[in-house]
């Protein structure tokens, strides 16, 4: 992005999962987009991993807020260039093909995830934090600490 020119400010990572758009960093960048802005994306799968959710935001993006779009690792989606129909019937082809693509990889890996959990389980792995052994007179110490004795 800094190749790119983006100023710092202008950034907005999110640490959550892509698989759906309830993401802080992300409403908060869309509700400072306005028309004629420009909004760099690395690639689509960092703006999503839902098929109809990608699509319906992208709509949003490109025709409610009049924002252009460009996908760093896919040329083809730049809406700043092909306008035209043709240009369009392309860019929203490729959009369609990526957004299942992503969708399509984020459904495997939960089912490779599952997968993997269910032959740890089967192994005996115990998941999660250990129990707390607490001693019979605990609540007898508590009482004691908060008395300051």
């Amino acid at each position: 992005m800094q190749n790119k020119g983006v100023p710092e400010k202008n950034l907005y990572i999110d640490k959550q999962s892509g698989k759906d758009f309830e993401r802080p960093k992300y409403k908060k960048m869309v509700r400072r987009l306005k028309t004629g802005d420009l909004l760099y994306i690395l690639s689509i799968d960092r703006l999503g991993r839902n098929y109809r959710e990608i699509q319906e935001q992208w709509r949003i993006l490109t025709r409610e807020k009049g924002v252009d779009i460009c996908v760093l690792d896919m040329p083809l989606l730049d809406t700043r260039n092909g306008k035209d129909l043709m240009g369009t019937f392309i860019a929203d082809l490729v959009l369609q093909i990526l957004s299942f693509v992503a969708q399509n990889e984020r459904e495997n890996i939960r089912k490779r995830q599952a997968e993997g959990i269910a032959a740890a389980k089967a192994k005996g792995v115990k998941f999660g934090r250990p129990p707390r052994l607490v001693p019979d007179n605990f609540y007898t110490i508590r009482k004691d600490w908060r008395d300051k004795k």
